[in-house]
């Protein structure tokens, strides 16, 4: 009985909460990481520092990430919400925004994190 309740559950969280591992980097406004319009995100959202946002590579919008889907990002504190994609060369991966802080995302770097979120209903 145990295994079974271990089996319907995702990783210890709420009925609903879809969890992933995923390639996180990091990204910023800077420039050379963007178009002429560095604070636009693929939806067309303004981003600016401060804001807890990320892109989601193309694949993971088939998965429920979606624009506007709020996420937790292990090791980091607080939700973060979908408001940019990535382009299509990207799978199983996030882009973490940084604002204009180089040395932030630099220091973030390349990792593998665990995300969740609960789906949007249908």
């Amino acid at each position: 009985m145990l295994v079974l309740l271990l089996a319907l559950g995702v990783g210890g969280c709420g009925d609903d909460t879809r969890t992933l591992t995923v390639t996180a980097t990091a990204y910023t406004s800077s420039p050379g990481e963007t178009d002429d319009r560095p604070n636009e995100a693929a939806w067309g959202d303004i981003l600016s520092p401060g804001m807890k946002v990320i892109a989601v590579s193309r694949d993971l919008i088939d998965e429920g990430l979606d624009h506007g889907t709020e996420v937790s990002i292990e090791g980091l504190d607080g939700t973060y919400r979908v408001l940019d994609k990535m382009n299509r060369r990207w799978t199983e991966k996030i882009d973490i925004y940084m604002g204009n802080d180089v040395a932030a995302a630099r220091a973030w770097g390349k990792r593998t994190v665990e995300i969740a979120w609960e789906p949007a209903e249908e």
